[in-house]
């Protein structure tokens, strides 16, 4: 994700589930599974005792009444003899609850979805759950801002990082528990409805047209998306990879600078998705084979949405990013990036989320490099002799591997910036070819899983050779500017008071 609050803009198949519980992963007696999956920043996220490997949702939505009616089939995999166990579902009325087909039992506590099966679920075996639900979705305000299911003039969009899936569909809603995925979302004829993944075919009966998506490699929930409107929705392909794009019409006189001469954002639209496959051409040779086989972007006209969130092959975008050709790129690049790192190489927990936006912010500075705009080192520079005052307040003082849930500190500006300055004061101490080394082989070698901070550190030491505790410690726990930094520069002088 790339936020527009407190970001310094410089020049130039899943892992299972936490099982929940002492001796929960060993058989004996069925018990309840966790309601949570064990992240310590949101403790009831995600949940223990089972793990996904599917979801199918069929979903038809009314912009007329924003009522949003769904039946989801979720196929999982016991991880321990299982009593009942809980989905994550935030709102919503829930119809009807199955298991294997046998009608279960429910109940609501806060998130939790408490599903009682009349028969227990026992260790290693798999089974189906279908959740029949409707209502209007809500969007999530909390200390992060807004995030989830955004409601629009014309239907909706979803952007729900950390935990937004649990507002549209029941999930076991962590990154550390992935799944594939296949949307059927049923719109008012003349709207478009998107999601993940290969647009599998459309059709039309009595006034509404249904749109079917399929995702084949696993995701975590907070990577999927749902855009419901009337989107320009272009389909193409390029070097193998499926395209479909998806922007409202009305961007196209949507001026997202405005009080500024420069184009308006339809048009840096086009230009930033016509780069898309050069894009996705330069991340491969920085990282890889790109891990998915579908690509694109959607970008609504949708006010209350502040950020761009990296959902899985086709990433949703803020209109304001698209102000001009170099910031509508940028933001593309640092999305794509998130395929790799953030998408396929998941994070364990929340604490380790440096991991994905310090390597994508890193990309947005190879991208200037490719560009002939700037380099690597020179972003690093500009970062470290900047004044205090031109950076977001704490900027020095986040632990960046570890900094908290609060809105100031899991996706303040310092993770991002100083995320990539991490990586780049690795590259300055292993050198270029082994750092290119550990970014490639970490994107391979974990592609399909769950990461930690300490499992990369393991990981760039092998490659290096070089035992680099010190400046991981440097970088990423120890508050305050580290040590050898060049000097900041001045604070800027206050802009003169206008003559009366």
């Amino acid at each position: 994700m790339i936020t527009t609050a407190g970001v310094l803009v410089v020049a130039g198949a899943g892992t299972a589930a936490a099982d929940g519980g002492p001796g929960s992963s060993r058989p004996g007696a069925p018990s309840p599974g966790a309601p949570g999956i064990g992240d310590p920043y949101y403790p009831l996220d995600g949940n223990g005792g089972y793990d996904v490997g599917h979801y199918g949702l069929d979903l038809r939505y009314d912009p007329a009444t924003d009522v949003l009616a769904g039946t989801a089939l979720i196929s999982a995999r016991a991880t321990q003899s299982l009593s009942s166990f809980d989905l994550d579902l935030q709102g919503l009325e829930v119809r009807s609850v199955t298991v294997d087909g046998r009608p279960a039992a429910w109940t609501r506590d806060g998130q939790e979805l408490v599903v009682t099966p009349a028969h227990p679920v026992h260790q290693g075996r798999r089974f189906l759950v279908e959740v029949v639900y409707d209502g209007v979705p809500r969007t999530l305000e909390d200390e992060l801002g807004s995030s989830g299911f955004f409601h629009t003039d014309d239907g909706a969009v979803v952007a729900g990082q950390p935990h937004g899936a649990a507002t549209w569909f029941p999930a076991n809603d962590h990154p550390r528990d992935a799944a594939s995925l296949d949307v059927a979302i049923t719109v008012p004829e003349g709207l478009e409805g998107i999601s993940n993944g290969v647009l599998c075919g459309t059709w039309t009966d009595d006034g509404w047209t249904t749109w079917s998506w399929s995702a084949e490699e696993p995701m975590a929930t907070y990577l999927v998306t749902l855009a419901v409107g009337e989107f320009d929705l272009r389909a193409y392909e390029a070097d193998g990879i499926a395209y479909w794009d998806a922007v409202d019409p009305r961007l196209a006189e949507f001026d997202a600078d405005p009080g500024t001469e420069g184009p308006l954002a339809g048009e840096v639209i086009d230009h930033a998705f016509g780069r898309q496959p050069e894009i996705i051409a330069a991340q491969e040779e920085w990282f890889g084979p790109y891990p998915f086989t579908a690509a694109g972007g959607i970008v609504d006209l949708t006010p209350d949405l502040g950020f761009a969130l990296e959902t899985q092959t086709r990433p949703v975008y803020s209109p304001v990013f698209f102000s001009d050709p170099v910031l509508g790129e940028l933001v593309v690049v640092h999305e794509y990036a998130h395929q790799w790192y953030g998408d396929s190489v998941r994070l364990d927990t929340w604490q380790h989320i440096w991991l994905n936006e310090g390597v994508a912010t890193y990309a947005e500075w190879l991208w200037l490099e490719h560009e002939g705009l700037s380099t690597p080192q020179q972003e690093f520079d500009a970062l470290a002799t900047a004044p205090d005052e031109v950076l977001q307040p704490g900027f020095w003082d986040v632990v960046i591997g570890d900094p908290g849930a609060s809105a100031d500190q899991l996706f303040h500006s310092a993770v991002y910036y100083r995320g990539a300055m991490t990586l780049q004061a690795l590259r300055n101490q292993v050198g270029d070819e082994a750092f290119s080394t550990i970014l490639r082989e970490w994107a391979a070698s974990m592609a399909g899983q769950t990461a930690t901070t300490e499992q990369f550190i393991g990981h760039a030491e092998e490659v290096s050779g070089q035992e680099l505790d010190e400046l991981f410690t440097t970088w990423l726990y120890t508050p305050g500017r580290p040590a050898g930094l060049p000097e900041q520069a001045p604070a800027p002088e206050p802009e003169p008071a206008p003559a009366p």
